[in-house]
């Protein structure tokens, strides 16, 4: 790897900028990911920092089933981020359709609709496996060789 291959990837994993998109779950999820921002987990001191825009985005931190409703709105906001993009699965309805999963409205989980890289299992996930999670995936992009591609990378799953 490269010097300049070597800056990127340490400012990517030192300061990962993350947009979330609730895709149609019951709201745990997202009051447990609002918990890790405050100050008592403190997501931040590891340099991840919540954006509005899918445009300054580097993860998408997803929660609940894909909806019929959510599933365009999903693929338009992924496609919206730069590249390399990372995608976190937060919840058990992320990760597998969970209570919602067989529903008339709903398409099914995360990886249904676009690429995951890292899934927190949970109904809901605690703060300290969501921020597990993510330093998962960040540590995991530490590790990757120059000849594999950030979008065929395995999947991490926290608490694992």
């Amino acid at each position: 790897m490269d010097i300049l291959e070597q800056i990127k990837t340490w400012a990517r994993v030192n300061s990962p900028w993350a947009i979330h998109f609730n895709s149609g779950s019951c709201n745990g999820c997202d009051i447990e990911i609002l918990a890790t921002l405050t100050p008592r987990y403190d997501l931040e001191r590891f340099g991840v920092k919540l954006r509005g825009s899918p445009r300054h985005a580097d993860v998408l931190i997803c929660t609940g089933p894909v909806t019929l409703q959510a599933r365009d709105r999903l693929r338009r906001i992924y496609e919206q981020m730069p590249e390399p993009k990372f995608v976190v699965a937060v919840g058990s309805c992320a990760t597998s359709g969970g209570a919602f999963q067989g529903c008339y409205g709903v398409v099914g989980h995360i990886d249904e609709v676009i690429p995951v890289n890292a899934y927190v299992p949970g109904c809901p996930p605690r703060p300290e496996a969501i921020i597990d999670g993510v330093i998962k995936l960040l540590r995991s992009l530490q590790k990757t060789e120059p000849e594999v591609s950030l979008e065929k990378a395995e999947p991490v799953m926290a608490g694992t």
